[in-house]
Order: C-alpha cells, then structure tokens, then sequence
C-alpha cells in the first residue's frame, strides 16, 4: 500500500518556438498489489503519450519519481497557478537539497 499519493503535473511554454508542453506523473497501487509510475507527456491540449513503469516496492518508485522531477525542473518546466507554484516549490526544495 502507498503511504501517501503523488502527484506532479508541470508545464513549459515558449512561444518564441511554438513550444507549449506538459509532463505529468503519479504513482498508484495495481490491481495485483504492485505500484505503477505512470508518466503522461505531449503538447498541451493534447492526449499525449503515456508510459508505466511497475515496482514492487514503493521506494524504487519514488526514487525515479523524483528522478524525473529534478530532470523536468532543469529543463525548465514548471507547475501551474500561484498555489500550485508555492507548494510545488515548497517541495522541491527540500527534496533537492
């Protein structure tokens, strides 16, 4: 079982070269008792791609979940909206420290 939920959802925007794209992750329990990382990415508006990774613990899970999260922070994306923003950077401060 997961002892807390996770999720993360991020967006980069750059019109000086139409680029408008987001990058979403959360981790979940399987039906089979298993933990999925499940990654949604694509331009904005769009389905977007998807991809799953399953675990069978929960910290193997996290630890690419947060992984990814410094990867898509140094690439410049960023959460949505003032609240969002606040408590996402709350978060990544301490985790990257």
């Amino acid at each position: 079982m997961i002892a807390q939920p996770y999720r993360f959802y991020v967006e980069r925007e750059d019109a000086s070269k139409n680029m408008a794209r987001y990058y979403a992750m959360s981790i979940e329990p399987t039906l089979f008792g298993d933990i999925c990382l499940t990654r949604r990415w694509g331009r904005i508006g769009t389905r977007g791609q998807a991809m799953e990774h399953h675990f069978e613990c929960e910290e193997d899970a996290v630890g690419l979940f947060l992984d990814l999260l410094r990867q898509k922070r140094k690439r410049g994306y960023r959460p949505t909206g003032k609240a969002a923003r606040s408590r996402a950077s709350a978060m990544l401060d301490t985790v990257l420290r």
